[in-house]
């Protein structure tokens, strides 16, 4: 069961600033499996983070309201009509394997005609179509650049078939552990969606994913990515996707959840300082 991101007291998701969604969705896995259990592996660990930051100077809910909401069942229009509840929050939703990432951004792209998207992730993800389906995870890019997303910045690649070639725009591709903040800041529009594929950081430090690939993002990197991409973008939404929890391993979902809740952090808090 579903309890509290952070442990914290609840909060009800009219009057939240920061609103967690699981969205345990997971259905075209290709290699790996088990992102369904990610939600709740990276709630149960967000336990154990210390809710005061000497980055913030106190504890987070005493600075941001925070939300979490019931757990997202159901198909991919289900996930769609959810996040239109929360356009005028800040929503982080918990994955589930990368292919929630087209539903999630829909509401946000009616919202934010200019809206681009940050994608950390191993894979370009740009396949028309994979095993069959053109709503594979391999896909989902690629069903954000339909969705009418055209500024899309990969961050993290370490691989990418052929076929894809045509949708990618290689000047917005970052490979392997290059983070240069500032040129991937010049080429994101104002509004941006952030989409962290776990498979993004290096295995070395995130093995509990479908996907692993040699190389990657270090925590530090990812941390200050998102630092800077918060303070100087108007960050609308983010999901982190693809986590496959390693039964009784539980540092990765301890590092997502602490991705997290520095995002928030960054997001509410920083400029305030």
């Amino acid at each position: 069961m579903t309890s509290n991101f952070l442990g914290i007291p609840a909060v009800k998701s009219a009057v939240a600033q920061a609103v967690i969604l699981p969205v345990p969705f997971e259905v075209t896995t290709s290699y790996g499996h088990g992102t369904k259990n990610g939600p709740q592996a990276i709630i149960e660990a967000s336990h154990q983070i210390e809710l005061y930051d000497p980055e913030w100077g106190d504890e987070i809910q005493n600075l941001v309201k925070i939300s979490t909401e019931r757990v997202v069942f159901g198909n991919r229009s289900n996930i769609a009509k959810t996040a239109c509840r929360f356009t005028s929050s800040f929503l982080i939703a918990l994955g589930g394997e990368h292919s929630i990432t087209p539903e999630l951004i829909k509401p946000f792209k009616e919202r934010y005609p200019d809206l681009s998207v940050l994608q950390i992730d191993a894979h370009t993800d740009m396949h028309d179509s994979y095993d069959g389906s053109r709503f594979s995870h391999a896909c989902a890019m690629r069903r954000v650049q339909e969705n009418g997303i055209k500024n899309i910045v990969q961050v993290g690649v370490r691989n990418t078939a052929k076929e894809e070639q045509r949708f990618l725009r290689p000047e917005n591709i970052f490979w392997g552990d290059t983070v240069d903040s500032k040129t991937i800041l010049n080429k994101l529009s104002n509004n941006v969606y952030i989409s962290f594929d776990v498979d993004g950081l290096d295995p070395s430090i995130m093995p509990a994913t479908g996907t692993p690939e040699p190389g990657g993002l270090s925590y530090a990197q990812a941390l200050l990515l998102l630092r800077d991409v918060t303070q100087k973008k108007n960050v609308v939404a983010a999901d982190f996707v693809e986590l496959a929890p390693i039964k009784g391993f539980h540092s990765c979902e301890f590092l997502v959840a602490k991705l997290i809740s520095k995002l928030i952090g960054y997001k509410f808090i920083s400029h305030l300082l």
